[in-house]
């Protein structure tokens, strides 16, 4: 019966990203994904790399930092590995933040390089407080495909459409994954399930769904807008081909990953009100997502009570950002060569304490 060094459930970015590192360490790796791999929250995010104190919770910014400076050479390896193109952006964000955090610390020294007339002529006018942060943008469903096909030329094995109910545990560690089909054998295993962490026996960790709702708009011209463009009511990410993501939602709403008009509608008016050329954008898609949330905003991270057990879980809104970072440390802490990151804030036993 084939076994494997260590399963992953989970074929989102974390998970594909962490298989891909555990192979460069010579591990043998087994992906279960529920659906299709990189289908669900990873492809559904808007790709904003933020690496900024007004929005990182203070205990994720180390990683946060790190794993944004990480970026450019990720995307180069798995372009180089994939053969496929990322469309990673270096253009920078325009916030304008809420009242109550125009004078935050952090945005002391975020000043406009140049008036926003001459950064963004499409803008709207308007006497907003506006800064420029350093920022990178990604489209998360071509990182989420590289990834996939990156992993897979490294030999990582893919088993999608395998819902994991359990992981197995025998002589007090883990043996393996119980999927609704099957069984998969290995002695460590990995949860990287998202919003569906917590379904996973024999832990309940305290993930849930979070759901976000996007929506693609086709801009009237391929570069009416250079940088992102945040407001407290909306967020504007240009791509390279010229369609504009529009978001986004924040929504206790279970599993359900329906959009619904009147988002849709405010999306709309929300943005031709800082792009008027947007007026007659056709809409190209809209879609629902389910981000992995936790009771404290945090991920969690590192192994479980059961030995051969680990988790890297509950990103909520930073799994495209902390990708590369979190595959670097979970291989580290894996395979036991050494973490430089203090991972307490992150451990799995925090709820259970």
């Amino acid at each position: 019966m084939k076994s494997w060094d260590v399963i992953v459930i989970g074929g989102g970015i974390i998970g594909l990203s962490l298989s891909i590192e555990l192979r460069k360490k010579g591990a043998s790796v087994l992906v279960v994904e529920r659906g299709e791999p990189g289908r669900e929250a990873s492809s559904a995010a808007g790709g904003m790399l933020v690496d900024c104190q007004l929005e990182t919770p203070a205990a994720l910014q180390p990683l946060a930092t790190a794993s944004a400076r990480m970026y450019p050479e990720f995307v180069h390896e798995l372009q180089v590995e994939s053969g496929m193109k990322i469309d990673l952006r270096d253009q920078g964000t325009i916030l304008f933040p809420s009242t109550a955090h125009a004078s935050h610390p952090a945005l002391q020294a975020a000043a406009l390089p140049a008036p926003l007339t001459e950064l963004e002529p499409a803008l709207a006018p308007s006497n907003r407080p506006a800064f420029y942060l350093k920022e990178r943008s990604v489209d998360p469903r071509g990182l989420a495909a590289a990834a996939l096909q990156a992993a897979k030329r490294r030999g990582v094995d893919v088993s999608s459409g395998e819902v994991a109910t359990s992981v197995n545990v025998s002589d007090g560690g883990a043996s393996g994954v119980t999927t609704a089909k099957t069984s998969f054998h290995a002695p460590i295993v990995v949860n990287c399930a998202g919003a569906w962490s917590g379904q996973i026996a024999p832990h309940a960790f305290p993930t849930r769904p979070v759901k976000g709702q996007m929506l693609y708009l086709a801009s009237p011209s391929r570069n009416l807008l250079k940088q992102v463009i945040r407001s407290p009511e909306i967020y504007l990410i240009p791509r390279s081909d010229g369609r504009i993501l529009v978001g986004t939602t924040v929504e206790e709403a279970g599993f359900d990953k329906r959009t619904d008009t009147a988002t849709m509608q405010r999306f709309q008016r929300s943005a031709i009100a800082l792009v008027p050329e947007l007026h007659n954008a056709k809409i190209l898609e809209d879609w629902a997502g389910l981000r992995p949330g936790t009771p404290d905003a945090l991920p969690i991270l590192g192994p479980t009570a059961t030995p051969g057990y680990y988790v890297a879980t509950g990103h909520f809104r930073d799994g495209i950002l902390l990708a590369p970072i979190t595959a670097q440390i979970m291989a580290d802490v894996i395979t036991g060569t050494g973490c430089p990151y203090d991972l307490t804030p992150f451990s799995p036993d925090r709820f259970s304490k």
